[in-house]
């Protein structure tokens, strides 16, 4: 493992209790082990967050770029209305 930098942090005593417990019961061999697990699903979860925003420019540059017609939003609207007509239906 890399040398490790050793920091300090305050934690509600839920968070605290909850990471002794994980401790206790066997999950993780020590507090340090929650909190860099905690870590890694936090920055995981940040990382898809980005990528999706990105891949959502994506397609918003693609669609303001795109100058073929679109279908009028009447047409759109009663599409969308009998689509959830039907569903609301068959939830009866």
């Amino acid at each position: 493992m890399p040398a490790a930098e050793k920091i300090s942090i305050a934690l509600p005593p839920e968070l605290a209790a909850n990471i002794r417990k994980a401790v206790e019961t066997g999950e993780y061999a020590s507090s340090s082990e929650v909190v860099r697990d905690a870590l890694q699903e936090w920055m995981l979860k940040r990382n898809l967050r980005e990528q999706s925003l990105d891949e959502l420019r994506n397609l918003w540059r693609q669609a303001t770029a795109d100058k073929t017609p679109g279908a009028p939003v009447d047409e759109i609207l009663d599409r969308l209305e009998r689509k959830y007509q039907a569903r609301a239906d068959a939830a009866r």
